[in-house]
This record gives structure tokens, sequence and C-alpha cells, in this order.
């Protein structure tokens, strides 16, 4: 029986996989654990894939997941979570800037009860244009989603295998794993981990890759308030939107007729209330849609025995 699976993205990182399967094997015979290792190759472009190939042909305990293209970290991290036996999953990056030797202590906090463990890296060796950045998001996102916890975003993450079987990721959303989480009902928390200045290959971090993370935040703030209530958030924004269109149509009938104003002279603000009052009637038509998406879909999963929400 598998104790644990380590599933580990790479993208171009030829210079570090040989000695981070060396030194993830050493703690697995160190701690007595039976343990797998999955590799997925993001579509690299350097020497990766053939060194990978070389690690499965040489090591029982090493498997490997190619991409033909690079196609993000949550989509590596899901094909990865799909592929795993073990009773418990490790993520780290494959720079080596995360230390395996963290693993028992993850595990551990795990056995504590808790049901995934994010690794915090309290003191970092990266450049100021990617602590600074980080800061903000992470700050941002504790105070946005209410989980107090230091650093999203950190690659080193420990699970029970039923979180990694209850979350989807794709685009961005491997930042949010712990909201994710808790949005099933799973306890997450964090520790202090060891991080290590990259030694080789290129950061994958830029610019970019955080304001795509604030848009992922978006969705992921609506889909844990309102996935089963669609109409809590359309149905408000179509009601406000009447309302303010009543007001303004309301108040150009006062001008006409208590202030003799000709209706001519205020078209803009009459059709801006008509637009408001259709903009409504949509909003809170879209919140009914999904109320009844979500009644079918809720629906059929009772009938097929996956509702467990009286467990």
């Amino acid at each position: 029986m598998i104790d644990v699976s380590l599933v580990i993205p790479v993208l171009n990182e030829e210079g570090t996989l040989k000695t981070l399967t060396d030194k993830i094997l050493t703690v697995l015979r160190s701690e007595n654990l039976q343990g797998e290792i999955y590799f997925i190759n993001d579509g690299s472009t350097d020497q990766t894939p053939e060194i990978l190939d070389t690690l499965v042909k040489d090591i029982e305990q090493v498997s490997v997941i190619h991409f033909r293209r690079n196609k993000g970290k949550a989509a590596a991290l899901q094909a990865g979570f799909r592929q795993v036996k073990g009773r418990y999953v490790i993520t780290m990056d494959g720079d080596l800037q995360d230390d395996p030797e963290e693993i028992p202590r993850l595990l551990a906090k795990l056995k504590e009860g808790w049901d995934m463990v994010s690794g915090w890296k309290k003191v970092r060796h990266d450049p100021l244009s990617k602590t600074l950045p980080s800061k903000l998001f992470n700050k941002t996102t504790s105070l946005l989603t209410g989980i107090r916890i230091h650093d999203f975003n950190c690659g080193l993450k420990a699970y029970r295998k039923e979180v990694v079987q209850s979350i989807s990721l794709y685009g961005e959303l491997h930042r949010y794993i712990p909201v994710l989480a808790k949005m099933e009902g799973f306890r997450v928390t964090e520790i202090p981990v060891t991080h290590h200045p990259r030694t080789s290959g290129k950061s994958k971090y830029g610019a970019g890759r955080m304001f795509k993370g604030f848009f992922d935040l978006i969705t992921v703030l609506f889909l844990a308030r309102f996935t089963l209530r669609p109409m809590h958030f359309f149905g408000m924004l179509g009601l406000l939107s009447v309302i303010v269109g009543v007001g303004v149509e309301v108040w150009v009938l006062i001008l006409k007729y208590a202030y003799h104003e000709p209706f001519q002279t205020h078209v803009a603000m009459l059709l801006f209330g008509i637009l408001l009052l259709i903009l409504g009637i949509q909003l809170v038509s879209m919140g009914l849609i999904g109320e009844m998406l979500v009644y079918q879909f809720r629906k059929n999963k009772g009938k097929s025995g996956g509702d467990d929400d009286t467990g």
C-alpha cells in the first residue's frame, strides 16, 4: 500500500530533476514510507523530457506525464491528482527551492487531524520583484476569502487524498487550492517551511500571472459564495438595477409634470432608465435559470446516490 504520492509539475528544470528525486527517495526511506513520484512535464523545451524518461526507467517509484505543450500549473496538478494512489498527497515545485526534508513535518500535521497543510515560505529567497506582488496577492486573498494563511501560492502542500479528489483545477486556480478545499468543507492550516534560493533554471513568474491570478480570485469568490444560490448574486444586482431604473423614470416624470420640462430635454435620462430596467429583468432571469440548473444538478446527483449532504 502506498503511503504518500508526490505530484511535481516541471517546466524546463533539467538541472534539478535527478537531485530532487534522490532527495525525495532519501526522505521516504528514512521515514519508512512507501511512496510514488509523479512528474508532470508541462511542455518543457530543454532536456527535461529525456531526463524524466530515464528516471522512469531507472527508478520504480517514478512516473511521468508528458504534456505536448505548456498547459499551466493547474492543469499539471490536476493530471497528477487523477493518478495518485497514496493515502496522502504532497505537491512541490521542481526547482529545488522546496525542501523534501519538510515532507515528514507536513505529514505529521495532517495526522493531527487537518485535511490540508499549506507551506508558508516565511523566509523567502526570491527577488523583490517577485516577493512584493506575492505579499499583496496573499494579503488580498486572505482578506477577501477569510482564510487566514500567509502563502496561498506556495507549491509545497500536503493533502489527504480525499481533498485532491474533491477539487477541480483549471486556469490559475492552483493559487486558490486552500480556498477550494475550504469550500468543500475540509480543514486547512499552514506551517512555515524552508525555502532555498534557486540554483538552476529560471523563474516562471511574471507580472502577467499576477493579473490573471486576481481575475481567478473573482471566479473563486463567486464559486465560494454563489455556486448553489445564483439568484442571490444575479437577483441582487437585478433588483438594484430595477430600483435605480424606476427611480430615474420617476424623476423624469416629476420633471415633466411638476416642473413642466419637456421630455425632449431628458431623452438621455429616459433611455438610461429604460436600459436599467431591461438589464435588471435580464439579471433576474439569469438568476432564475441558474437556480433551475442547480436544482436539476442536485436532483440528478441525489438520484445517482452521490448526494452525501445528510451523512
